[in-house]
């Protein structure tokens, strides 16, 4: 006797259809020759030289490049903002609540308004062009994410857990490390890896403080391959490159996904 699938298992896997097509059209569109990119045709060919086209120009250096960016731009964003969150929630003093306004305002407006004075700043400075400078601009925007959303998740944390600490003999720094810090670890990994995605994907920025094609991030080095090659477009090195760029988000969600679903879930409860 069959088993009749539930309403709402029904609807949750045609929701969860819907959400993967496009990525499951844009990973079979990478395996099709370039002639036969543009059929509807499920049936086709496979090839893998869209694939080993990749390794023969840019893409390898660019992929390097916005790991690195990324990477560094969540490190710094950790290290420094997260112990500015818990100064801001735990001490009371003169301006606190202006100095969070002010971190929050950095958010407030569209990034294209800080083009010219980053632009100019990096020009006198001698970062343009530098995977350093990238990373740096991603901290200073990625920084008002973890400072404002962190400082909520410690105001929650009862005051009572770090001054049993205390009377144990822990310091503020050491309870802050072995108290606190292990049970916010769901919304750490959460906002790193909300802060890497963005990092990852960022457009504007690269584009503006990064001249030379060859130390392009991928976000920028994907447009490359809509540009015509013997007066035929790239479409299908271009979904191969698109497809590899998102390895390294869907890793990881496959290794913190436990993590970053209960973060989620401590927000919604705190919110």
């Amino acid at each position: 006797m069959s088993r009749r699938l539930p309403f709402g298992e029904g609807v949750a896997v045609l929701i969860l259809a819907v959400v993967l097509s496009p990525a499951l059209w844009l990973l079979q569109m990478s395996f099709r020759h370039n002639a036969d990119i543009m059929s509807t045709r499920l049936t086709f060919a496979l090839t893998l030289e869209n694939y080993t086209a990749l390794w023969t120009g840019q893409f390898t250096a660019s992929f390097v490049n916005s790991l690195l960016a990324s990477s560094m731009s969540t490190a710094f964003s950790l290290l420094l903002g997260v112990p500015a969150a818990y100064a801001l929630a735990r001490w009371r003093f003169r301006g606190e609540r202006h100095i969070a306004l002010w971190i929050l305002a950095t958010r407030m407006a569209p990034p294209i308004a800080f083009t010219i004075p980053f632009f100019l700043a990096f020009t006198w400075a001698g970062l343009m062009d530098t995977v350093t400078g990238l990373a740096m601009i991603y901290v200073t925007f990625n920084l008002a994410l973890m400072v404002w959303s962190m400082r909520g998740f410690f105001a929650a944390v009862p005051r009572s857990l770090e001054e049993a600490a205390w009377i144990d003999g822990c310091g503020v720094w050491n309870a802050f490390l072995r108290i606190v810090l292990p049970l916010l670890l769901p919304a750490l990994t959460s906002l790193a890896i909300i802060v890497f995605i963005w990092s990852w994907g960022a457009f504007l920025w690269p584009l503006v403080i990064i001249q030379d094609r060859a130390l392009n991030v991928l976000a920028v080095g994907l447009t490359n391959y809509s540009q015509p090659y013997q007066h035929v477009p790239m479409w299908g090195a271009a979904m191969a490159a698109s497809t590899v760029a998102t390895i390294p988000i869907a890793c990881l969600f496959v290794f913190f996904q436990r993590y970053f679903i209960k973060g989620l879930t401590a927000a919604a409860v705190k919110g």
